[in-house]
């Protein structure tokens, strides 16, 4: 491991164990510096986000092309198209940009196979359930990832968890129950979409398990993890866009040569690979809980726009149910931080990592 990947698996570290400081031998920042700091990394992860959520519902969303496996393949081409680039921006300028260098390697490929399909049916499910539900109850509709992992994590890792742990899955549970009850009584509800959104919380769960066994395959490398899946999900989606009918699709649309689709197609492939790297950049100037408090915070307003620009009109209880999802998912969030503390510090650094490589795969569809 050369110096670059160990200077990148240093702050990784303290990223995850939500250190504040890099180097003692730093002068001590301000704190009105670091609070704008924090403060401008947070507002641009939320825009990330939420533009990332907005924009693929909008390409998703096209009554012109329903083919949601070629849009989801696409953005993994871009993605890896940018982890050549920035590799090549990389070796050009050295002190403004840190990225790994990347080779493919065929046993290496091998080794991420299994993950990368859990992967691909994680954002093909994201993207399914957010095309079918729309963005304001999106939130809802793929909140049982919390539910899923402990449930896994039990069946397949034989990890048992507190009862506090278990009563704030209850609160999620409960809220995603009459969520689903109001979206009904109001006749927007899609049963398709609520089908995909629950597939897609258990491929978030399983992406996790199985990310923490192909991760030191990879030397912990978060970026060789995304360069290795991409690649793979583009060779697997070939088959599934044929197997579906979507090159049909794509022969009858009358948009195919527009410069401004590809744009919003591109656009779209790059917010997704920023998002990862948003992501790792609030982890790293906060820490795990705050970047979990602030993903909650992010959905929360996320909702609220998307009632607000589609004028829609929502009843209490629809509204609880938003909350109940967001303070159960915050809590639980909370209880596993406490946790983690009380237990040795091997453990607090695996389950932040976790929580990092699983959670905000928002990336590709949320």
């Amino acid at each position: 491991m050369n110096r670059t990947q160990l200077k990148r698996s240093s702050i990784l570290r303290m990223a995850l164990s939500g250190s504040e400081t890099m180097d003692r031998d730093e002068p001590e920042e301000t704190f009105v510096f670091r609070a704008v700091r924090i403060a401008a990394v947070v507002a641009l992860y939320w825009f990330v986000s939420i533009t990332m959520v907005f924009l693929n519902n909008h390409l998703l969303d096209n009554k012109d092309l329903d083919a949601p496996l070629f849009v989801t393949f696409y953005q993994c081409v871009v993605t890896v198209a940018l982890c050549w680039l920035m590799q090549l921006l990389s070796k050009m300028c050295p002190r403004l940009i840190d990225f790994p260098s990347v080779r493919f390697d065929v046993k290496l490929s091998r080794e991420v196979l299994p993950l990368s399909i859990v992967f691909i049916g994680m954002i093909t499910f994201n993207n399914l359930c957010l095309k079918h539900l729309g963005v304001a109850f999106y939130t809802v509709g793929r909140s049982l990832s919390t539910v899923f992992n402990v449930l896994l994590s039990y069946v397949i890792l034989k990890q048992t968890t507190s009862f506090r742990a278990l009563a704030c899955c209850g609160i999620i549970l409960g809220g995603f129950w009459l969520g689903v009850d109001q979206e009904g009584i109001t006749g927007s509800l899609s049963w398709t979409g609520v089908f995909f959104g629950v597939l897609a919380s258990a491929c978030v769960s399983l992406n996790a398990i199985y990310t923490k066994k192909v991760m030191p395959a990879l030397d912990g490398n978060i970026w060789k993890l995304s360069y290795y899946n991409n690649i793979n999900a583009c060779v697997l989606f070939l088959p599934l866009i044929l197997v579906f009918g979507e090159l049909g699709q794509l022969v009858k649309f009358s948009r195919l040569t527009d410069i401004s689709f590809w744009g919003m197609m591109t656009l779209g492939g790059v917010f997704g690979f920023a998002i990862g790297y948003v992501t790792g950049l609030q982890i790293k100037y906060t820490s795990p809980l705050t970047h979990n408090v602030s993903g909650t915070a992010k959905a929360c307003a996320q909702t609220v726009i998307a009632v607000v620009y589609n004028s829609s009109t929502k009843t209490l209880l629809w509204w609880t149910s938003n909350m109940m999802v967001l303070g159960g998912s915050s809590a639980y969030t909370w209880v596993k931080s406490l946790e983690m503390k009380k237990s040795p510090n091997t453990v607090p650094q695996d389950s932040a990592k976790e929580k990092l490589l699983s959670g905000d795969k928002e990336n590709q569809g949320v």
